[in-house]
Parts: C-alpha cells; structure tokens; sequence
C-alpha cells in the first residue's frame, strides 16, 4: 500500500474541484463526502502538479487523520486473507502502524531522487529541469521533517536502509531482512 498514492488521489480531487485548501471548513466538507479512496493507481497521479498539491495537503491534520484511518482499515478488513502488508509512506511506522513487525527507513540521496523523479518526469511526457526537481525534494523533506502533524522522522526499532545504489540490491537487502525475520519468528513452514 503506498500512502502516497492516497495524498495525490486526494490532491487530484481538490484540484479538480478547486477547493481552497487554505479554508479548513472546506477540507472537513471534502472528507465529508469521502469513505474511501481506491489503491488503484493512475499515470495521471505522478504529475509534477499534483505531486505539488500532495505535499501541500499533507500538511493538513484533518488530510492525515483520513488518509492514516484508511490505511488502517484497508489492513484491519483484509488481515485474515493476507500474511502480511507492505506500506510505504513518511509516517507509517512512526505514526500509522507503530507497533509493525519489521520497520524499514529507506534513504536516498537527495540528488538521486532528483535523478530518478526527473526522468519519471520525463520519460511521462512532462517537461522537467533537474534543478528545479532538486529543490523541490529538498524543499519536500524540510517540510515533512518539520510539519506539526506526523514529522518525518527514523522509526523506533527500524532498519536504515540506504537506497542510493541500484534497485536490486535494495531489494535483496530487503527480502533477506524480511526473510530473516520470519525465520526469527518461526513464520516460514
């Protein structure tokens, strides 16, 4: 489950309705009307434009508490058909699902990210400066770090795992942690 995808439906949504973030009465009414936000992803969702207006409505406790309460009950209605979930997202196990079996803080450098998001960008058809991608990811993790509501921070009883060589690696490195974990744990039969 990728929280993110959950901010930039929201966003998505706001900016075809145009509705004033800035005016929390109509946030509340927004979420009102809202029970649920599909995991379906869309290429539309990646765009510079509403990756924007997710960071922006992040900041927004009421948009926390919805997209948090989601997760949380997308988990607790499919726990008995599944062993386990995945979540990817700022606060998940600082906030969302503290007491997680296996936590995992991901880090990449902030010029890899650029490298990576730009040519997302790019290869979409948007047009795109590496520069400015730069500044806002920079600009994106202050915000997240220093926000009132759920800052991004390292979880307690997390694995760091840097992210900043290709993406194999990181996935080995994540399958054996898991795997040693369930070995641990007795979960492998």
């Amino acid at each position: 489950m990728d929280s993110g995808l959950l901010y930039r439906k929201l966003a998505g949504e706001i900016l075809r309705k145009k509705i004033n973030i800035n005016k929390r009465e109509n946030i509340k009414k927004f979420l009102k009307k809202i029970n649920s936000v599909s995991l379906l992803s869309n290429k539309n969702l990646r765009s510079q434009k509403i990756s924007k207006m997710s960071s922006e409505i992040a900041q927004i406790r009421e948009i926390r508490i919805f997209v948090n309460s989601n997760q949380r009950k997308i988990v607790k209605e499919n726990i008995k058909k599944y062993k386990g979930f995945v979540i990817d997202g700022r606060d998940i196990g600082s906030v969302v699902f503290k007491n997680a079996s296996i936590k995992l803080y991901i880090e990449t450098n902030p010029k890899i990210r650029a490298k990576r998001r730009h040519k997302e960008l790019i290869d979409s058809g948007e047009k795109s400066i590496y520069s400015d991608v730069l500044k806002e990811i920079k600009l994106r993790d202050y915000k997240d770090k220093n926000r009132k509501y759920s800052p991004l921070v390292i979880p307690k009883n997390s694995r760091v795992i840097h992210n900043s060589r290709r993406i194999s690696i990181t996935n080995n490195l994540v399958k054996n942690l898991i795997l040693r974990h369930m070995e641990s744990n007795n979960e492998i039969g």
